[in-house]
């Protein structure tokens, strides 16, 4: 059930008030009610996957159970052992085992032993990669005695299929999110109502934002030697935009919707593209991975201590890693990989920690130097996400030897078929955009501020909703990005 749908649109007022009704019978019951709904939401896709969800979820909650009694070292490593082969290997089954038989037969073949190896008919479940992280992060902390292991199966059931944030994250810790579901909860209005500001924001930035830019993307980078290097720059830029409106708007969605429901989420997005460096950038992007990354591989590794290669190659550990999480194809390692690359001056120079507060704090707008930075950090992080949006290496070579080779175009649209003032309007709807996140960049969503003015105020909230009414297309939906990883 995509959240852009007509039948999210039902799903969710439904649940809504079904769950408030139970309020008085405790938690549980809400509990109960939030574990059927979120089966009911991730069995709309494929009802088959229930029981591999269910499965993940019983190994992790028996597995907590089990590091609760009084044991040696030994048992409680076999145990956290067994779960985290039994998380990964689920995940590697399902999105990365045609992966490894593809390179494992050009391996062959390259050394002149052709063999021919099956491909596995597998569909990779949707939302996998989010769900076997937050499992793990829970054993893993219950393990390190961070947290308690969940006794009541239904709440430790209804945490990991959480449907807000199921498919498409936040990936939330089990230390911030399972003892919500323990605590009796009281619906605030003035929660639900940051709520649903923040859910209109997040439909505005996928429906209005990310899905325009996306005719526009898919045309140039299904035939990037036609164009000049102009607009291959501009569907380079147009992606950043796209992935970011697709991605964060689901992690607004998700966290305003939490919300509704007395839960609170962790912030998924900091408002990214006003970062100065490439270190800002990924505290700012994707934050609940970064940190999983960051609590469960990077510093275990060491982390920015020891010596430089120590060093150099805990960060690449963390963006290959990162990249490949992403999905099973080189162009993400190389993603990743470009990523590090970036990453690694600052951290040997000991300047990754320099931009720690907000862009132009206490000010209205930036300074030249910030603003020559943000630009920079922008157009590197565009020329990264050429590898990951390219259908393999081969495109991606192609995509930049001809953007270097052919800048100046020939003609001022290259792109036939499409309408010159579509191009305008998306140009309007993204200035939109950047300015009331620019304004709200030290809250936690582009409808955060809460103007004195109560017309200006509702006159906002009413032109973004149009614009969500008008151009969204509720009957055939186009799905999340990142509902593929």
């Amino acid at each position: 059930m995509l959240f852009n749908s007509l039948e999210f649109a039902v799903f969710l007022p439904l649940v809504f008030a079904l769950y408030w009704l139970l309020q008085s019978y405790g938690t549980r019951a809400q509990n109960l009610l939030l574990l059927v709904a979120s089966y009911v939401f991730y069995g709309w896709w494929d009802w088959r996957f229930l029981a591999l969800i269910a499965l993940s979820s019983l190994v992790d909650f028996g597995v907590g159970l089990f590091l609760t009694r009084p044991l040696g070292e030994w048992p409680r490593r076999v145990a956290l052992l067994f779960s985290v082969v039994a998380n990964l290997g689920l995940l590697g089954a399902f999105k990365y085992y045609n992966f490894f038989i593809d390179n494992l037969s050009g391996a062959f073949q390259f050394f002149g032993h052709p063999v021919t190896l099956n491909h596995a008919r597998l569909i990779l479940p949707v939302g996998i990669s989010f769900y076997t992280f937050q499992t793990m992060s829970y054993t893993i902390d219950v393990y390190r005695g961070k947290i308690a292991s969940s006794t009541h199966p239904i709440d430790f059931f209804a945490y990991v299929s959480f449907f807000p944030q199921l498919v498409a994250g936040p990936i939330e810790r089990a230390s911030n999110l399972l003892p919500q579901f323990a605590t009796p909860r009281c619906f605030d209005a003035v929660k639900a109502a940051d709520g649903m500001k923040q859910i209109l924001w997040g439909l505005f930035k996928k429906v209005a934002i990310a899905d325009t830019c996306a005719l526009f993307v898919n045309e140039i980078f299904a035939r990037p030697t036609d164009y000049s290097g102009l607009t291959l720059l501009l569907g380079a830029m147009l992606f950043a935009i796209q992935i970011y409106g697709d991605f964060s708007g689901y992690s607004d969605i998700a966290i305003g919707v939490s919300r509704l429901f007395g839960f609170s989420l962790m912030q998924n997005f900091a408002f990214p593209y006003f970062s100065r460096d490439i270190a800002e950038f990924w505290r700012r992007w994707h934050i609940s991975l970064s940190t999983w990354f960051r609590d469960y591989l990077y510093i275990p590794l060491g982390g920015s201590r020891g010596k430089a290669l120590q060093r150099i190659r805990n960060v690449f550990v963390i963006f290959l890693v990162s990249g490949f999480w992403h999905g099973a194809n080189w162009t993400f390692v190389t993603w990743g990989a470009l990523n590090a690359l970036y990453f690694l001056p600052l951290l040997l120079l000991n300047r990754n920690r320099k931009n720690t507060d907000t862009v132009a704090e206490n000010r209205v707008f930036p300074s030249l130097g910030e603003l020559s930075r943000m630009t920079g950090t922008f157009l590197l992080v565009c020329m990264a996400w050429i590898f990951f949006r390219a259908e393999n290496l081969s495109q991606a070579g192609q995509y930049l030897h001809q953007m270097v080779s052919h800048f100046v175009p020939d003609s001022l649209m290259e792109i036939k078929g499409v309408i010159g003032y579509k191009i305008l309007a998306l140009m309007v709807l993204i200035g939109l955009m950047v300015r009331m996140e620019w304004i709200n960049r030290f809250g936690l969503h582009g409808l955060a501020r809460r103007s004195e003015r109560a017309w200006y105020r509702y006159s906002v909230y009413l032109l973004v909703a149009t614009v969500v009414l008008y151009t969204g297309n509720y009957h055939n939906p186009s799905e999340f990005i990142y509902f593929q990883f």
